[in-house]
């Protein structure tokens, strides 16, 4: 029961309570890595490291002194954020064998409660992508392709085919954590969202995907991409799980200026009872091109679930958002120029043999160091950069993301309380297909629908809804005002408890090793 509960009422609970110690706990999580390593959600696994800390926690326990409710609780971190004494790599080969000298705010805060670090997951290199496929350490796979739900509806198009080659992508680019999440091999994960890193992945792997508002949760020691758009993510398997570690991450950080000054209260979620107060909007412009015909009836059928209980849902409009993903590439990719240019070689990560002179070397290093991808988001950025060209991309640009963000200013002050939009445009596809296009012409396509609200500076959440005719997760996303944090995970989790997600049945696979362990729910909204 421990295991599938919620942290603040049946994990935390069962420790207090003795039924379960933190040992145990991690040890078991341990276990589901080892046998869960073919879906690749972890570059590192900090398995000493993880036991000692549990032992510590198993002491506290013993005395009766617990520091709150994640102490002992297993957890995962994206391989972005800085960890003292455990590999960041950024699954580039540009950061491969760096270990930091200092923890990430956010870690800190996770280690100062108790909690058991598991390890670093993977991602896209540098966080740039959509569906955690291009890191040094190979693409994460969906838990979901081995679950008993996708596999009774996958049909191989001929007996010749692999069984192993139907698996789908995770989504982006904080895949490895959305797995780790999903596959049950920790509580709680950390990613970062700068377009939709943490809610696409979220959406595509059937877990709660929060991105709060910027400035809520400090940047310091997350690995910058956009420092005006990145916010670390929280990843957990239900919406009461996410606003307790949102309780243990927020607040002011004298390390990031970007935070806000006020002190941050944790909260715990009421039960909603009654909806008819709230005003749901439903943005027209988020029926986006591509977007698959089970997607917009699921999200008819979500407004229809607010409008039968009481709630008012209205059309609204977002005008500029058609405007929205080409001013995000300008901008992102500007930044991403800006930030790129620490890795030279000279201080940290990786250095070229290259000694022809320091340019050679600069050259080389960047050339051995970063992707394809990477370099083509650095090239992109210098040119929006260019004194010629600055005026009329970067500039007019940052016009049109302050036009965006009062597009959201206006919705809700006309009274809207929420709005209710799809995350993603389908489920999540096989990575055969996804590889078919290129990383920009697919992160263009798949955070078409999140990145949005990281120009507004808004809180978002992803909530898994129900399965797809192909049985993979489908996910709908909130968006709500900023800072208010608390409405908005109230409100998911009243929708969470309506749809009643099914869990996952995962087959606990060494390749086809059939041992199933079934974590029963009820079914699925659809």
């Amino acid at each position: 029961a421990a295991w599938k509960g919620g942290l603040r009422f049946q994990v935390s609970a069962a420790l207090k309570e003795g039924r379960v110690t933190p040992t145990e706990l991690c040890q078991r999580c341990l276990s589901l890595i080892k046998s869960t390593k073919f879906l690749n959600a972890y570059i590192t696994v900090a398995e000493e490291t993880a036991l000692k800390q549990a032992e510590e926690s198993e002491e506290r326990y013993r005395r009766g002194q617990p520091l709150g409710v994640l102490d002992g609780i297993p957890v995962a971190v994206k391989d972005n954020f800085n960890t003292a004494g455990i590999e960041t790599t950024c699954a580039s080969n540009m950061l491969k064998g760096y270990v930091s000298p200092y923890n990430a705010t956010v870690v800190q805060k996770l280690l100062d409660q108790g909690a058991v670090l598991l390890g670093k997951t993977n991602l896209d290199e540098f966080a740039m992508g959509s569906g955690s496929t291009d890191g040094v350490f190979g693409p994460v796979r969906n838990p979901w392709s081995y679950s008993r739900q996708y596999k009774e509806k996958s049909v191989p198009k001929s007996h010749s085919e692999d069984k192993d080659a139907n698996w789908v992508i995770t989504g982006g680019s904080s895949g490895g954590s959305a797995a780790a999440v999903s596959s049950f091999t920790c509580f709680a994960a950390l990613g970062s969202d700068t377009g939709g890193s943490t809610r696409n992945p979220a959406a595509y792997c059937g877990v709660v995907g929060l991105k709060p508002t910027y400035g809520l949760i400090s940047r310091h020691g997350l690995i910058p991409l956009v420092n005006s758009m990145d916010v670390p993510g929280i990843l957990t398997r239900c919406v009461d799980d996410a606003a307790v570690v949102l309780g243990s991450l927020a607040g002011h950080d004298p390390k990031d200026s970007t935070t806000i000054q006020d002190n941050f209260k944790p909260f715990e979620l009421p039960n909603l009872t009654d909806v008819s107060k709230l005003s749901i909007g439903i943005p027209k412009e988020y029926h986006a091109p591509g977007l698959s015909s089970e997607i917009l009836a699921l999200w008819s059928k979500a407004a229809d679930l607010f409008k039968n209980a009481g709630a008012k849902v209205i059309e609204v409009s977002l005008p500029h958002t058609c405007y929205s993903i080409v001013c995000y590439h300008v901008l992102c990719t500007a930044e991403v120029a800006s930030n790129m240019a620490r890795f030279d070689g000279l201080e940290y990560g990786h250095r070229s043999d290259m000694n022809k002179s320091t340019e050679s070397m600069y050259a080389a290093t960047r050339r051995e160091g970063f992707n394809d991808v990477v370099r083509g988001r650095i090239l992109s950025g210098n040119y929006f950069l260019l004194k010629q060209n600055y005026e009329n991309y970067f500039i007019k640009a940052q016009k049109v993301r302050r036009l965006i963000a009062n597009d959201f200013v206006k919705v809700f002050r006309s009274g809207v309380d929420i709005l209710l939009t799809p995350t993603t445009l389908s489920d999540a596809v096989p990575y055969t297909e996804f590889i078919k296009e290129d990383n920009r012409t697919r992160s263009a396509q798949d955070d078409i629908l999140t990145q949005a609200a990281n120009m507004a500076g808004l809180p978002a959440i992803n909530v898994p809804t129900a399965l797809s005719e192909r049985g993979l997760p489908v996910g709908l996303q909130f968006i709500g005002h900023s800072f208010q944090e608390k409405q908005l995970l109230t409100v998911a989790k009243w929708f969470e408890k309506q749809v009643k997600f099914p869990t996952i049945q995962l087959e606990e696979v060494k390749r086809h090793d059939h041992d199933v362990f079934q974590h029963q729910k009820s079914a699925s909204f659809s």
